[in-house]
């Protein structure tokens, strides 16, 4: 029988972000509201209500709401991102405040109240610009990985040599499977989107293909790859070996 090797506390948050991290994010459902909403919440929604004659007005006014919330991430960001990008920050916070607006809008019945209406709004636009600023960020660029890439994945957090060793043997074991189990495809999109962090929007289009094939793609690499490693004799400990 192959010894289990408990997983190296460097890489451990390898195996949860990297191969067990779920392949789409996305702002969630308000959870079930506590108690009575708050009167401002209730104005928002009752303003936004399609049979109110004030609505077109209620959407403006979210609209420049969320547009505010964009350019403030936007630029809070602003040092870490391209020229190019900086250039259009305007016009991709714009975008996004209208994408959240629509994305807000087709999931009302979805808010239950347990935040302020605003709060769980900004998430959708906070979601919708940092998609669009990854996005931004890499179009044009080559999807290429270095030499260095891999031994990036280990926590930098100094450790012992033992636990050395058994990260640079865990590392080299993903590395290894990642070449051998996966088929061109699959390897493509694990190291691009995994690895290397391109967004998923950026994949698909350089593939001629869609997000949810994409996120297929990267689901079915995930399964390959822990089955591989768990053949090898790597295991996760407590949450780490679900699937």
């Amino acid at each position: 029988m192959i010894p289990r090797t408990p997983v190296p506390t460097g890489l451990a948050f390898v195996w949860d972000a990297v191969l067990m991290a779920p392949d789409a994010v996305s702002p969630v459902p308000d959870a079930v509201r506590p108690g009575a909403l708050d009167d401002e919440s209730r104005l928002w929604l009752e303003r936004l209500r399609s049979d109110n004659p004030d609505r077109a007005e209620a959407h403006r006014a979210l609209f420049e709401l969320l547009h505010r919330g964009a350019l403030r991430e936007a630029n809070r960001r602003r040092g870490s991102l391209p020229a190019t990008v900086v250039a259009e920050i305007d016009d991709l916070a714009r975008q996004a405040a209208g994408d959240a607006l629509t994305a807000v809008l087709r999931k009302l019945g979805a808010y239950r109240g347990a935040s302020r209406f605003t709060t769980w709004a900004y998430k959708f636009v906070i979601f919708e610009i940092s998609s669009a600023l990854r996005r931004e960020a890499w179009r044009g660029r080559a999807i290429t990985i270095d030499d260095g890439a891999w031994d990036r994945l280990a926590d930098p957090v100094p450790v012992d040599p033992h636990a050395q060793t058994e990260i640079r043997e865990l590392r080299d074991a993903i590395e290894r499977s990642v070449g051998t189990d996966l088929t061109a495809l699959q390897r493509e999109v694990f190291v691009s989107i995994a690895i290397l962090g391109v967004p998923v929007d950026v994949v698909a289009e350089r593939h001629g293909s869609n997000r949810g094939a994409i996120y297929k793609v990267l689901h079915d690499s995930r399964r390959k790859l822990r089955a591989s490693l768990d053949a090898a004799g790597w295991r996760a400990e407590g949450p780490r070996a679900t699937s």
